[in-house]
């Protein structure tokens, strides 16, 4: 080893001269003994491997308490951080989907405070049920008889499948054999419930007498899917649930349906395209209906199955229903969100979701004329900022090829580089609250329709 890097070796300081220090006992307080002795090891290790690659000292290692405790915020930062979503998908399914209603947020922090009845019957002091007050709830939403509760649709969907028909077949439409994010397939959940797909029908048509012609002495199960995240057109014919359910009457099978995304309201009375309702589906006689609670819903995640009591009481049953179970954080947040649906005539302001997809384009325009000469000043010489007309979506597979018409602000670089837009790019996504546009033909584009903070916007936009 030559002696200039046996030198550079003993200007590294000791971990215990380090913690002697003022700034590392501050640290110390602040991080703890232990974390902040396992960076200052780590940091000497980097250290150690600089010198014998650059022969010469980091840079950093002329102020270690800076650096250390640089590193130790970076580590601190929590993992789920707050952005602002001016993406134009309203229900950002990496972005977390629904926002909560404030009752929702209320009723998370006084439940995760204290003690509750989540499975404590106050009557007998007896063992209750955690599903029971929703299930209340949903079937005075619904008119269903009964309710289960689990962690998402997709929980949702295995249970139903496994509880009712494993061993067993299931007849679904080839149409209706959805993928959704994740890679998650339906004929896959079968297989893992341990039933049988039987395909019937044609990608574009399937008739009521492809069914009929399916069922034998091992059908369980008569399944609709809703297709909510693509949609076929043109030549095509599907069979409604009232006809399937006329059909499993006759042969004595329930008819399951995965309704995805769920809305329990009429949508074309805010001027959006009309959903499916779980409501809709119980009064045509559907044994099991499942939707998810962070879509249309406006709530937290979570898998609700409604419909026939005897059955809801199979699913509850099952082992599988323990596993995919929800905990009362989830489960507040889910009943104060329904109880939101109580009075509909307020649901438009009080619910996040509904709020956000019924704004209207000249509302979100005037918005726009607000914030773009403070957008233009702070950026002046860098960038071109305009406003433009676009369509925002409203995501998480929820009716997939409507569009929502929006107002945006675009950035153009005025030295007309690509590199310059997306270093604007990574910076915004650095900052204390990260700001996440799309980058389009050359310009980063704001969608201002879920914007409801203008003040934290600017702030962002100019730090």
């Amino acid at each position: 080893m030559s002696l200039p890097m046996k030198i550079l070796f003993s200007q590294l300081p000791s971990v215990d001269s380090l913690l002697r220090q003022t700034e590392f006992q501050a640290l110390s307080d602040r991080w703890g003994h232990r974390q902040l002795v396992t960076l200052l090891r780590q940091l000497q290790q980097q250290a150690r491997q600089h010198i014998q690659q650059y022969q010469q000292l980091p840079d950093w290692c002329q102020n270690w308490a800076q650096h250390a405790s640089q590193r130790l915020e970076q580590t601190g930062t929590s993992g789920l951080q707050s952005v602002l979503n001016l993406s134009g998908t309203v229900l950002h399914t990496n972005l977390g989907r629904a926002l909560l209603a404030e009752p929702a947020v209320n009723a998370v922090t006084r439940v995760m405070r204290s003690a509750v009845t989540l499975e404590y019957a106050l009557d007998d002091a007896g063992r209750g049920h955690r599903d029971r007050a929703l299930a209340d709830l949903l079937c005075q939403l619904t008119g269903a008889e009964d309710a289960c509760i689990v962690n998402n649709n997709a929980a949702a969907v295995l249970l139903m499948l496994a509880a009712l028909a494993q061993g067993q077949e299931v007849v679904v439409s080839r149409g209706e054999l959805v993928e959704i994010g994740g890679a998650f397939r339906i004929p896959d959940v079968m297989t893992q419930a341990g039933c049988r797909l039987r395909e019937v029908g044609t990608t574009n048509r399937t008739h009521l007498k492809d069914y009929r012609e399916a069922v034998n002495s091992d059908t369980a199960l008569l399944m609709k899917v809703h297709t909510s995240n693509y949609q076929v057109q043109g030549f095509t014919k599907a069979v409604s649930e009232a006809e399937l359910v006329a059909l499993g009457n006759e042969y004595n099978l329930p008819v399951i349906s995965d309704l995805g995304s769920g809305s329990l309201i009429d949508l074309t009375q805010y001027g959006l395209p009309p959903e499916p309702m779980p409501q809709q589906l119980i009064a045509a006689g559907v044994s099991l209906v499942s939707f998810s609670g962070d879509k249309l819903l406006g709530g937290p995640q979570a898998g609700i199955i409604i419909g026939k009591k005897a059955l809801i009481a199979r699913l509850q049953q099952h082992p599988l229903k323990r596993a995919l179970r929800v905990d009362k954080v989830a489960l507040a947040a889910l009943e104060a969100t329904l109880q939101l649906y109580l009075h509909p005539e307020k649901l438009a302001q009080q619910l996040p979701t509904l709020r956000l997809l019924t704004r209207t384009q000249s509302d979100i325009a005037h918005q726009a004329q607000r914030l773009l000469p403070q957008l233009t000043t702070a950026l002046a010489g860098l960038f071109v900022v305009e406003t433009a007309e676009c369509l925002s979506q409203i995501g998480s597979g929820s009716l997939p090829v409507e569009r929502l018409p929006s107002v945006a602000l675009t950035l153009t670089p005025s030295d007309g580089s690509g590199s310059t837009l997306l270093a604007l790019a990574d910076r915004l996504r650095a900052g204390d609250v990260p700001i996440i546009g799309r980058i389009h033909s050359g310009r980063l584009w704001f969608d201002l329709r879920t914007l409801e903070d203008d003040a934290l916007f600017i702030r962002m936009m100019t730090s």
